[in-house]
């Protein structure tokens, strides 16, 4: 049933999708479906939202799941007011910066940093009590949550043929699924023809998960308190401590009774044509609004010509956006921490004058390697993503994810899913502002964006890139690639792209020099970026995957009518669908 090795350049060509009455896009046409259901049966977007977060658990394990973190963007369609949800969680209480660097045998003043596959990495679910807020807060109210996560526990039940990336990705996994716990097949096909009888399931087979069907109803029937107290909790905690982690389980129920956090959601007009919206720290959605800033300077004072008159994917275009963003993400690696926690100085790191300071570090000419943060106080101054809009034009932006791949991938027995492993990207140096702490949440790579008209607040488009820290790069290019370029939805995705460092941590240096170059970039722009000072690498094949999975929603009004235009990466299993 493959087609693994026609399908690896990724050649298929896709349409852009039109609806009136609602979309959803994402890398799973299951999940879509699940999403569908719900909008069909009178739910709006954040009640399909949700439906569709249940179904890529199932479908997409190795991406996503209930054990991880979400955040949204939601945009109502009445009162045009963009609102964000924060779901992401904390360690626990007794995981003290002296604790943890004890459990890695780490000496004092030795660095060192939480491996991907360390119990210590694992942080509490944010995931189970986003979905529930986010439809007791955004949701239409005419659905229980219940009756929205039932399409997904019923794929889990009956079974469903598994996609064909996801099936590459799920057997990548396999070995970190049975290193990781003794409940590793729960989540593997069973095959009697193998070794122990398990195995991950291959492109078209069916695969059933009925434990973790089990889990999305007792989440549905019992709420947040079904999730965090009672047997999946116990579940949830022992696996942990079996491994020698701290988590307990008031840390679950402290989680449950803080809830998801409401932010206000921070933004940056862009070029006076559109404002873009993103997640506050501890999000790295800053990313991508400093990088815009910074380009955005660097047009107003001549330094680079305008976007429209560059071509695309040049040399002069792409070494503009490189060192745009290594200058963003050597703020965004010291300030992006627990806000909560920690004061971030999100206004300051985003203001014109700021930006215009730290655009006086680029060259022209040459790749400048920015890697010391500035400090705006002085101067006063792997994941999934999809998108829903439905028929009344609200429209939510909705990431979710384990981290790296399955998350640390211990499994909580009888429960179906994974654990999470963002807790890795805590600080084990206690000068840093993202230093491990108790009850604290890490820097977050997750982030939805969403971009609304400045003339009139309308909708102009939902969109993400998931892929850890390719995700900012990718909301920067996908954004351009409609502005600059003027690419429908399905162009903008399909553009080639590029990424600094690896995007993963498990993968290599996620904030280094490599400037890794997508199949399609030409030859001699490689060259040319090279000859700047670039450490330029270009990435061929499945490789491609690095530079992350797109989905993108644009609105618009024709008369009365909300018209919909969608695309879906091509880099990815999934699609747009339109509601009927």
């Amino acid at each position: 049933m493959t087609s693994q090795t026609e399908f690896i350049p990724f050649p298929s060509r896709r349409s852009v999708v039109h609806s009136t009455n609602g979309m959803v896009a994402c890398t799973q046409p299951l999940a879509a479906s699940c999403g569908l259901k719900i909008l069909a049966s009178g739910g709006n977007a954040a009640d399909a939202a949700v439906a569709v977060a249940a179904g890529m658990n199932m479908a997409e394990p190795c991406s996503t799941g209930i054990g991880g973190d979400m955040f949204c963007l939601y945009y109502d369609a009445k009162t045009k007011k963009v609102s964000a949800l924060n779901g992401s969680g904390r360690s626990g209480a007794k995981c003290t910066l002296k604790t943890i660097r004890g459990d890695l045998k780490l000496e004092d003043g030795q660095s060192g940093e939480i491996p991907m596959t360390s119990v210590h990495s694992v942080t509490v679910p944010g995931a189970p009590a986003g979905w529930a807020d986010t439809v007791a807060i955004f949701g239409s109210g005419k659905l229980s949550l219940e009756e929205i996560l039932a399409p997904a526990a019923e794929m889990g039940e009956r079974g469903f043929p598994v996609s064909e990336l996801t099936a590459h990705f799920w057997a990548s996994g396999e070995n970190k699924l049975r290193k990781a716990s003794s409940n590793f097949s729960e989540m593997l096909k069973e095959d009697p023809s193998v070794g122990d009888g398990f195995r991950a399931p291959k492109a078209g087979e069916l695969f059933k998960n009925p434990n973790l069907a089990r889990t999305f109803k007792t989440l549905g029937k019992e709420g947040k308190k079904g999730f965090y107290t009672g047997r999946i909790a116990n579940e949830f905690v022992k696996v942990v401590q079996d491994l020698g982690g701290h988590l307990e389980l008031e840390d679950l129920v402290h989680h449950m009774e803080l809830g998801t956090e409401r932010v206000d959601p921070i933004s940056l007009t862009f070029n006076d044509e559109v404002e873009v919206w993103e997640h506050p720290p501890n999000g790295q959605g800053i990313v991508a609004l400093m990088a815009l800033g910074i380009l955005e300077e660097l047009e107003r004072s001549g330094k680079i010509p305008k976007f429209a008159d560059m071509k695309h994917n040049s040399t002069e275009y792409l070494h503009a956006i490189v060192e745009a963003l290594h200058i963003s993400f050597a703020d965004a690696t010291w300030w992006v921490t627990d806000s909560n926690e920690v004061d971030v100085p999100t206004k300051q790191l985003i203001s014109r004058e700021y930006l215009a300071e730290r655009a006086k570090l680029f060259d022209p000419k040459k790749a400048s390697h920015i890697q010391h943060h500035g400090s705006p106080a002085h101067n006063h101054s792997d994941t999934v993503y999809f998108a829903v809009s439905d028929r009344d034009g609200n429209a939510v932006s909705f990431i979710n994810s384990n981290y790296g791949g399955f998350g640390m991938a211990a499994i909580p027995h009888g429960c179906g899913f994974t654990l999470q492993n963002r807790g890795a990207n805590f600080s084990l140096d206690e000068s840093h502002p993202n230093v491990l702490a108790p009850r604290k949440r890490p820097y977050h790579t997750i982030i939805p964006a969403l971009v609304t008209n400045k003339y009139d607040g309308s909708l102009h488009s939902i969109y993400g890139v998931m892929g850890g820290f390719m995700q900012p790069q990718g909301h920067v290019q996908v954004l351009l690639n409609q502005l600059a370029f003027k690419h429908n939805p399905q162009k903008a995705l399909d553009a080639p792209r590029f990424c600094i460092g690896a995007g993963m941590p498990d993968a290599g240096e996620v904030t280094g020099q490599i400037v890794y170059l997508e199949d399609g970039i030409e030859e001699k722009v490689v060259d040319e970026l090279r000859s700047m000072g670039h450490n330029v690498e270009l990435v061929r094949g499945i490789k491609r995957s690095l530079f992350g999975r797109g989905q993108l929603i644009r609105s618009r009004m024709e008369g009365e009518q909300v018209v919909y235009s969608a695309g879906s990466d091509l880099r990815g299993d999934g699609g747009a669908f339109p509601a009927w």
